[in-house]
């Protein structure tokens, strides 16, 4: 717990009762129980309550607050640039699945190494509770006029048929079931994403910590539960009972991991096949210059391409 207590803000401004403390908990323990080297890890985050999260980490932990949207964008860059580093986004459902959705779904294809954690409260809690892309139909809270008539993304079907490789969900009021599924993601090899429940406590008064309590069950508790493929011929049949597992809502709601394959290989990998030497000149570790003139080691890359007569 000493070692812990230097991830500790003076203050964080969320509401009181905000899911965000719990998510930002969970995070501070993974990484610290996971041993990571701190200097090499980024939090990335968009903007909405969850883009506040950077801030209330501390240093050597870097922290890049980006534009909304784009959080996964520029984790992609960070990543390529040094693919020693270990990236983490943050963001709220509203910015990653509204503005953001298409960076969510294209990322999906490439299976880079970087973990996505959705805060998904079904509002955009920062500009005073409008309904998030996560927010059904027919649901009016608080802030809202009348029933929200557009209908809701499902960030784990989403994220599924988009690609990911290790596709989970938590609750942000069980920091210790979120902090396991946070450590596996992070050493999950290939994309990861953990759409975490969020109750909003200001805006959202209808999926609220007593709605979720009365419905939550883990996958893990469940007989028979394995979602891990082992080998290509398993991946149809994983893939399809991961997606019957993210239809169900309603009266009881699962967490967990819901599909974790690690077969495929990421794209750093990708790269690492096409140019061997891009662990070693990987962009970041490259000097802008030597001796006045702009050095991007291309020959060094150059001469892998080349083709013998």
């Amino acid at each position: 717990m000493e070692a812990l207590k230097q991830f500790k803000p003076e203050w964080s401004d969320w509401c009181p009762g905000c899911g965000n403390f719990g998510i930002l908990n969970a995070e501070q323990q993974a990484i610290m129980e996971l041993g990571l080297n701190l200097e090499r890890v980024v939090i990335v985050s968009g903007i909405g309550c969850s883009g506040k999260l950077p801030h209330f980490m501390r240093v050597p932990i870097s922290g890049v607050h980006t534009l909304h949207g784009r959080a996964i964008a520029f984790a992609t860059g960070i990543k390529l640039a040094n693919p020693s580093l270990e990236v983490i986004v943050n963001g709220g459902d509203g910015d990653l699945l509204g503005i953001g959705v298409g960076h969510f779904v294209s990322v999906g294809r490439r299976n880079i190494d970087i973990t996505v954690i959705i805060h998904d409260n079904g509002v955009y809690g920062l500009t005073k509770g409008q309904a998030s892309p996560t927010l059904l139909r027919g649901i009016k809270t608080k802030s809202l006029p009348k029933p929200n008539i557009n209908d809701a993304i499902n960030p784990l079907f989403l994220a599924l048929s988009s690609g990911y490789t290790f596709v989970a969900r938590g609750y942000a009021y069980d920091v210790k079931h979120l902090k396991e599924l946070i450590k596996m993601a992070i050493k999950h090899k290939g994309l990861a994403v953990i759409d975490v429940l969020q109750p909003c406590p200001t805006y959202n008064d209808i999926n609220t910590k007593e709605w979720y309590d009365k419905r939550i069950y883990k996958l893990e508790e469940q007989p028979d539960w394995d979602p891990v493929v082992r080998n290509e011929n398993e991946v149809k049949d994983k893939l399809k009972k991961a997606i019957e597992k993210s239809l169900e809502w309603g009266d009881r709601i699962p967490i967990g991991v819901f599909y974790k394959n690690e077969t495929i290989p990421s794209f750093e990998e990708r790269i690492s096949q096409a140019a061997p030497s891009y662990y070693q000149y990987y962009p970041s570790s490259q000097p802008i210059e030597i001796e006045g003139k702009l050095n991007t080691l291309i020959d060094e890359i150059l001469k892998e391409k080349k083709v013998e007569n």
